[in-house]
């Protein structure tokens, strides 16, 4: 496993999370399209200064570093999760699939909604997993290159496959062999994120657009189009349209849709690059079709008829935020049942029709349809075998790799 050297972050990785924090995913809400980022120049700040610090490397085993599990004595769980990313009853005070694992197990959740930025968060727990210390957190969900870094790191635990028998089963098989945690022996997802194509019907006027190409070189659509600020997804969707694997990309890969984007910025194609904020212009017109999260689609098509979205044939990105038991948890096992809880179709269709992501759960469906059956019939909450089979992750990059592509990245969009 890697060795962990504290060290300082690259202008373009500040700037990577100065533009998360302002319009990225941590601008990104689960549910209402708005994340407060209150805090965010600390955040940054204060996860320049942690790396510096000089925190020592923590003694690791393959597996991570376990804690003497307490799990039956103790009946709880202490759960780190995004904000407004698991379902809420109407007095907005309780979680009704947390209620109905309490009375089934008799363990209570301590549910904390204590991540709005995977760097701010990894800067929180830093200090303790670097120094072989208890973050006080059974279980945290982070997103697949964050949960893949601590992997490496060795500060998190391997999973138990005999407390996840629904998990190993339900898992849906475009989530099961990422390359940054092969059979998933350290994590579980949470929800998956698709990267699609959003457009206006009105503001397209009979258009056509399915592709990327169609987004970067039809000239009726000049200074209309957007394309996100999040490396991973723009980047991603521009390999495929290319004919490469995101999977697999060079860096001579990465330079040619680097050098393609930019003359798409250069001759005015590219309107801006955007964090979820695309979703008023989209709303509205300005933008007539762009790179877009598939959670804020499945909203803005509830709220607006105009809006829509298309899979490209060359395919599309998804991501996901992933569950996964810090080093010296107290509560592992409880921590498993858990994991192993929510990949249960009932309770995951339950989760899905709150959130609207895509679900990593296979045969949530009929669950889902006796909850909505517009959600159970909607590709982007329960992709179906054809949309699986598009579906795309980014490889892992070495530490070297991310700082390159983030410098390159960063200038393309000039952040």
């Amino acid at each position: 496993m890697e060795q962990y050297e504290p060290d300082r972050l690259t202008p373009a990785q500040v700037a990577a999370m100065r533009r998360s924090l302002r319009n990225g995913r941590a601008a990104m809400t689960r549910r209402s399209l708005l994340r407060a980022s209150a805090g965010g120049a600390l955040a940054v700040g204060g996860l320049g200064a942690l790396s510096g610090c000089g925190i020592p490397a923590a003694g690791k085993t393959a597996g991570g570093t376990s804690a003497e599990d307490h799990s039956a004595q103790e009946k709880t769980v202490n759960f780190s999760n995004w904000t407004e990313y698991i379902d809420v009853d109407d007095s907005g005070k309780h979680h009704p699939t947390l209620d109905t694992f309490r009375r089934r197990t008799g363990i209570t959740v301590k549910y904390t909604e204590d991540i709005n930025d995977n760097n701010e968060f990894f800067g929180k727990i830093k200090p303790q997993l670097a120094a072989g210390q208890a973050t006080g957190r059974d279980l945290v969900v982070l997103t697949d290159w964050l949960a893949a870094r601590l992997i490496r790191l060795g500060w998190v635990q391997k999973l138990d496959p005999s407390n996840l028998p629904h998990a190993y089963t339900n898992l849906s098989p475009q989530f099961r062999d990422p390359d940054w945690d092969p059979g998933r022996a350290y994590s579980y997802p949470w929800q998956g994120i698709p990267t699609v194509i959003a457009y206006n019907k009105k503001a397209l006027d009979g258009i056509e657009v399915k592709s990327v190409s169609d987004l970067l070189d039809n000239p009726r659509l000049k200074g209309r189009v957007s394309f996100l600020s999040e490396m991973r997804d723009s980047i991603g969707m521009t390999l495929l349209d290319m004919g490469k694997d995101p999977a697999k990309f060079t860096g001579d890969d990465f330079d040619a849709v680097t050098a393609r984007l930019q003359k798409a910025v250069d001759k005015g194609q590219i309107r801006r690059f955007t964090g979820n904020d695309y979703t008023s212009d989209l709303t509205k017109g300005d933008i007539a079709a762009c790179v877009a999260w598939a959670g804020d689609v499945v909203q803005l098509k509830h709220d607006s008829p105009d809006v829509d979205f298309v899979i490209p044939d060359s395919g599309y990105m998804t991501s996901t935020d992933n569950m996964l038991v810090p080093n010296k948890a107290r509560h592992k096992t409880n921590a498993e049942r858990l994991i192993d809880f929510f990949y249960e179709p009932e309770q995951a269709a339950a989760l899905a029709a709150y959130i609207n992501y895509a679900t990593p759960v296979d045969g949530v469906k009929p669950y889902l349809a006796k909850i909505d059956k517009d959600a159970a019939n909607n590709p982007l909450i329960v992709p179906d075998k054809a949309m699986q089979a598009k579906s795309h992750s980014f490889r892992s990059l070495s530490q070297k790799e991310e700082t390159a592509y983030e410098e390159k990245f960063a200038k393309l969009t000039g952040a």
